[in-house]
């Protein structure tokens, strides 16, 4: 069986970890905080928080930012369920909102259409690593007509003055957006380094700073710093230096700290990252490219354009093909045939809306019909950086003839 996506583990990354455990020092320590920097340097952003997950990152900007009952937070319906879930946690309205055809991203007119002045927060997803069009959402956020409607209610909302777009950049660590890398494309940007990822360190994710004045993203990562540790104001490796033993809680804050393990692991991901994780990911992208586009049925997703002049380019996460005229049903049975060829492939993702938790709090796909278009034509086929030239080949024979076998 061809698997669908499993992690990078060579022998230099277990010497690392190795080492880290050698060295007695495991939880939250210098590797965590080294990682931190090579972060924000890598994305060119201020300042840059590691934590046990993606979805804790999303959860403790929201916190930090005051959003609560009776705010909503706006997010496209084709995403991963963590990216509603972490706003029902603080108490709010998750409203989602339809997708583009051509790129699976947030419509920005269906976000126009959607703000109120109970809108705190815009939550962008960069599906399968493709960036979003953050021009566009930074410039509508920040225009009159916008900006009057935004209600503030906490010191934080009242010193940016507007809404706050939090952008969900689990999938697209080292993507391009005209010049610039994720994480310094608009107010905060939350990446995943889950197993499945590109960049991994076991379980893990960051949230990467980059607020306009007056903020100070150094003091703001403090806070967050507090916040993701039981609200206490020194870490494991404050508390270690001479003397310094006594300590504070300021806030019943979370536990979602990033490891010294997992920093070490994200550390060798990282120096190799651009050099050749990416340019195997690209490899494969290409190779499914010139397989897969003389076929009709065949719908090739978007990994690199240029616009104006500019390009944007993903970071080759997922390779989310769409199958031109099935249903849903027959879209299934691709599925089936593929599997029945030893070939692992997946479906990213079944919307939001579409879970039985959000349908009994109301939400419709009916509301969405491009996400569902989207979702209910989509395979999405293996890319992880041991896959060779002939199981791609394999792959795409799987394909092709279980596609043709259905339709």
């Amino acid at each position: 069986m061809i698997p669908f996506s499993p992690p990078r583990i060579d022998q230099k990354i277990i010497d690392e970890v190795i080492n880290v455990l050698n060295s007695g020092w495991i939880t939250t320590g210098p590797k965590t905080k080294l990682f931190e920097k090579q972060l924000s340097s890598y994305c060119d952003c201020k300042a840059t928080v590691c934590l046990n997950s993606a979805t804790a990152g999303l959860e403790l900007i929201l916190r930090w930012f005051g959003v609560g009952p009776g705010d909503e937070v706006i997010l496209p319906a084709y995403t991963y369920t963590a990216t509603a879930n972490v706003i029902i946690h603080c108490g709010a309205t998750p409203v989602f909102v339809d997708v583009n055809e051509n790129d699976f991203n947030i419509s920005i007119a269906a976000i126009e259409k959607a703000i109120t002045g109970k809108t705190k927060v815009i939550m962008p997803v960069d599906f399968s690593g493709f960036p979003c069009d953050y021009d566009k959402i930074n410039s509508l956020v920040r225009s009159k007509a916008i900006s009057d409607k935004f209600e503030a209610n906490t010191k934080e909302q009242k010193s940016l003055g507007r809404i706050l777009v939090l952008s969900d950049a689990a999938h697209s660590i080292g993507a391009w957006y005209k010049g610039k890398r994720t994480g310094s494309l608009t107010d905060v940007s939350v990446f995943s380094f889950h197993a499945v990822k590109n960049l991994t360190t076991a379980e893990g994710g960051a949230i990467a700073l980059n607020l306009p004045e007056p903020f100070d993203n150094e003091e703001v990562y403090k806070t967050l710093c507090v916040k993701s540790l039981h609200g206490q104001n020194k870490d494991a490796l404050a508390k270690m230096q001479k003397g310094n033993w006594r300590y504070d809680i300021i806030e019943p804050g979370f536990k979602c700290n990033m490891t010294d393990i997992s920093a070490a692991i994200g550390l060798i991901e990282l120096e190799r990252y651009d050099k050749d994780t990416l340019v195997k990911r690209k490899y494969i992208f290409e190779k499914y490219r010139a397989l897969l586009s003389q076929y009709k049925w065949a719908e090739i997703p978007l990994y690199k354009v240029e616009q104006e002049g500019n390009v944007i380019e993903s970071s080759y996460h997922l390779f989310p093909l769409r199958i031109k005229g099935v249903s849903e049903q027959q879209r299934d049975q691709v599925i089936k045939e593929i599997f029945d060829h030893d070939v692992s492939v997946n479906v990213h993702f079944i919307p939001v809306p579409m879970m039985s938790y959000y349908q009994s709090l109301g939400y419709s796909i009916k509301n969405y019909p491009q996400a569902f278009a989207n979702y209910s034509r989509e395979i999405s086929l293996p890319v992880f950086y041991d896959l060779t030239d002939k199981q791609i080949e394999t792959i795409v024979k799987a394909v092709i003839s279980s596609v043709e076998k259905v339709i």
